[in-house]
């Protein structure tokens, strides 16, 4: 019998977090992503486009929560378009937080967080840490025990990036985290980011130019559910050299490549 090496023992790693090709998802009717190409690996990625470029559905399809209609779709080595039982053990590792998130008003935060922990499936015993080190990471442990119906809008957002890496997630999808937060919160939930994205895939999906610009190591602009672009900030920033609207650099390299990908249609 032929010995096994050490080599074939160990696990074999995918190469990629989320690997998209072709891949067409419907919002209602239409095709919101329609032949989408997407490779991300470990890493803080910055989701740009604008209003019905069709990042939220693109986020929800990465979440697992709409099938795709066509194309192939992985998430951390799996395939995306499988049964219920398959779909159950990738959730464990995702962590989502949505534009727009449920909650249960009467909750405490330390109560929904650990719920959310538990619809994880995070083992019993591990909930209350796990619930506490998410709350503390988003600067909410003074307020731990308030009801949800007590917080501002800032504070719920920050409820929601809690519940979103309760389960320490190898991908993490965020869809405008930053909505509600005040300068200094968004400073904190940058580094935050950068933290995050040691050893996780982190897809950010913002319309804040410079918050990509500060977080993320790679960027990614979609439009009409498209692929239009992707590279690191400082090539976004260089393109702003060129021309296009905006107050800093990157916003006119934003800006340029809306521009281009529209007149090329």
């Amino acid at each position: 019998m032929r010995a096994i090496s050490a080599e074939e023992l160990r696990p074999r790693l995918h190469a990629w977090d989320v690997e998209a090709a072709g891949l067409r998802v419907k919002a209602g009717r239409h095709f919101a992503v329609d032949g989408l190409d997407l490779r991300l690996g470990t890493g803080v990625h910055g989701l740009l486009g604008p209003n019905g470029a069709g990042k939220t559905t693109l986020m929800r399809a990465l979440a697992t929560v709409v099938k795709p209609a066509g194309g192939t779709l992985s998430l951390l080595g799996e395939d995306a378009d499988t049964g219920a039982r398959s779909l159950r053990g990738l959730r464990r590792r995702l962590g989502y937080l949505p534009q727009q998130f449920g909650f249960y008003p009467r909750f405490t935060v330390r109560e929904y967080v650990e719920y959310m922990a538990w619809m994880r499936e995070v083992p019993a015993r591990e909930i209350p840490a796990a619930a506490q080190r998410a709350v503390e990471r988003v600067r909410l442990a003074d307020r731990a025990g308030a009801r949800l119906k007590t917080l501002s809008g800032g504070m719920l957002r920050r409820v929601g990036i809690a519940q979103a890496i309760v389960n320490d997630p190898a991908l993490l999808l965020l869809d405008e985290p930053t909505v509600g937060l005040d300068p200094e919160q968004r400073v904190e939930f940058r580094e935050l980011l950068r933290d995050l994205g040691t050893d996780a895939c982190v897809l950010v999906s913002t319309h804040l130019v410079e918050d990509v610009v500060a977080a993320c190591a790679d960027v990614v602009l979609i439009n009409a559910g498209r692929h239009v672009f992707q590279g690191t900030p400082a090539d976004l920033t260089r393109l702003g050299d060129e021309g296009g609207a905006g107050d800093s650099p990157a916003e006119r390299g934003y800006s340029l490549l809306l521009q281009r990908h529209r007149n090329a249609r």
